[in-house]
């Protein structure tokens, strides 16, 4: 991994604040926030169609770097505007019918708990959760045994859900789906940027991620995977566009071949060029470098915040990663926010509003959310834990 003074360098915002909000949007190194301004600039002195054309070839890049990160081909890649966006794209595209089950699991990111429960209000749709082991994380062997018993249209699983340092078993579940031939969508929203993907051994049909969490992207700007399968079978959008579609007669349109039949025509290019340079600046940092690092990190976090009276630490599974959760019952959220505000210290707070399955079991409504990145210090975290000592 490149030295931590150099990448400390590269990120304006770490000379004057502790960012440990990184599972909201990390702060941006400075080769991101180049690409964009510079393109800014450009649209702003020769216009936007022209600047576009003068960036082609940058533009094409995004896929290509994406593609790279995850171990797929540039054809493979579809640009979105974000997470949400990408994910939705690829819901859409299932050919649902009423009856049709959806297989999840009960950590799900809250806003595709929300769509599926929709196309279940909407479309007839039977939406089924695998439940948990005792110790965190989805059953697999329940996972595999509703498979077989349901025959479900679509398997979906977020790899690590916002609200805990959760890291769900993808590769295991996308060998059963792949044995019994179920659309699987993974959401890998927190994990992009933090942890090492290969859309190979993942063996997921789509995956979804935004850039502006873990991946040092901007914000506006994530991008949506889809397999070779998917594009053999014809699967698109049910409303495509010029992007994703070619009008070739009176009554007729032919779909774009690659994974750009998951796009649509306009799209922000100084964002898509700052988006290609963060994943660039991730693979040059290395990503087994960045997981390795961000598990050390989180997991330093965890220890001390255990050794703080009166603090539970929240995070529970075999593997967990970079977010960090944890609650007091003599911390009061707003003196707490307050508090770290005052020093600089950015955090955020899970609340029951995005873990309705997960609070409940834990026995919280909220919970303290860190999530360091590659780039912050020891040091950092050791003031973070000063400022939540003296709250006792």
């Amino acid at each position: 991994m490149t030295n931590l003074a150099q990448l400390r360098a590269d990120t304006p915002g770490c000379s004057h604040r502790i960012h440990l909000n990184n599972a909201g949007a990390s702060l941006q190194p400075l080769p991101v926030l180049r690409a964009i301004q510079t393109h800014l600039d450009l649209e702003s002195r020769i216009g936007g169609y022209e600047a576009a054309d003068e960036a082609a070839a940058d533009l094409a890049g995004f896929y290509e770097s994406v593609a790279r990160l995850i171990n797929t081909q540039s054809c493979n890649i579809a640009f979105a505007g974000s997470a949400t966006d990408a994910y939705a794209r690829a819901l859409s595209a299932i050919p649902f019918r009423p009856g049709d089950v959806i297989l999840t699991t009960e950590n799900d990111y809250v806003s595709n708990q929300i769509a599926f429960l929709a196309l279940q209000k909407h479309r007839g749709i039977q939406l089924l959760r695998a439940r948990d082991c005792a110790e965190g994380g989805v059953d697999v062997d329940d996972f595999e045994l509703l498979i077989k018993k349901h025959k479900p249209k679509l398997a979906a699983v977020t790899h690590v859900p916002t609200n805990s340092g959760l890291v769900q078993p993808v590769e295991t579940i996308g060998k059963i789906c792949r044995d019994h031939e179920v659309w699987y969508l993974v959401d890998a929203c927190q994990s992009a940027g933090q942890i090492t993907l290969d859309v190979e051994k993942i063996q997921c049909d789509f995956l979804s991620a935004t850039m502006r969490k873990f991946m040092r992207g901007p914000r506006g700007t994530g991008f949506l995977f889809a397999s070779d399968r998917v594009l053999e079978a014809g699967l698109e959008m049910p409303l495509p566009d010029m992007r994703s579609a070619d009008w070739v007669g009176e009554n007729d349109y032919i779909s774009t071949k690659t994974a750009r039949r998951f796009e649509y025509w306009e799209m922000p290019a100084a964002l898509v060029l700052g988006g290609k340079a963060a994943a660039d600046y991730a693979l040059a940092v290395g990503m087994d470098s960045i997981e390795t690092r961000v598990k050390m990190l989180a997991s330093m976090t965890r220890n001390r915040l255990s050794e703080l009276p009166g603090v539970q630490v929240l995070d529970r599974g075999e593997e967990l990663c970079g977010i960090v959760t944890a609650y007091a019952s003599h911390w009061a959220q707003e003196v707490l926010q307050q508090q770290l505000h005052r020093q600089n210290i950015n955090c955020r707070f899970s609340t029951l509003a995005v873990a309705q399955i997960d609070f409940p079991r834990k026995g919280v409504t909220w919970a303290l959310r860190v999530s360091p990145h590659y780039y912050n210090s020891e040091e950092e975290i050791e003031n973070l834990i000063d400022a939540l000592g003296r709250l006792q």
